[in-house]
């Protein structure tokens, strides 16, 4: 069966919700926050499917008056993780800050997040700065980011 990528919608909430629990320790975000951030003209947040079952979410915030869009949290249920579903979210939020006019996206991920780190790097994100004793643990964030809709000279935007 193959794996889609919809906008979410507030169906989706306790999914969402599980998926945020079992995938991070600290840091998550509430079901409150989870349920604005749905509804939120600001925010770009899709899921990755398989059949009924949703596999991850992936959430970029945008701001009318700058040309960034920050991926504010990407995550994929524990038993899911190795299928590429990490991946194609992140195309999948880019290419939807991209359709609304946003030229950059930016991140933070743990400094010992080794698989996201990775796969960052492997999609075109740069390293750009670190941000000391970021998440609940005292870990550090590296800041990554990444150009959207390159410019193609012969055709125009891509």
């Amino acid at each position: 069966m193959p794996i889609d990528v919809r906008h979410a919608d507030l169906a989706d909430l306790d999914a969402l919700v599980a998926i945020e629990n079992a995938a991070f320790s600290g840091d998550r975000l509430s079901q409150r926050s989870l349920r604005r951030l749905i509804g939120s003209r600001a925010a770009i947040t899709c899921v990755a499917e398989e059949g009924e079952k949703i596999l991850g979410y992936a959430l970029a915030l945008t701001r009318r008056t700058s040309g960034i869009a920050r991926l504010y949290s990407i995550a994929v249920a524990p038993d899911e993780t190795g299928r590429g579903v990490a991946a194609l979210l992140l195309h999948h939020v880019e290419n939807a800050a991209c359709a609304r006019g946003f030229r950059t996206m930016r991140l933070e991920v743990r400094a010992d997040n080794e698989p996201a780190i990775r796969l960052y790097e492997k999609t075109g994100y740069r390293s750009f700065a670190q941000y000391e004793n970021y998440y609940h643990d005292g870990m550090s964030a590296l800041r990554y980011q990444k150009a959207l809709c390159a410019l193609n000279t012969e055709n125009g935007p891509r």
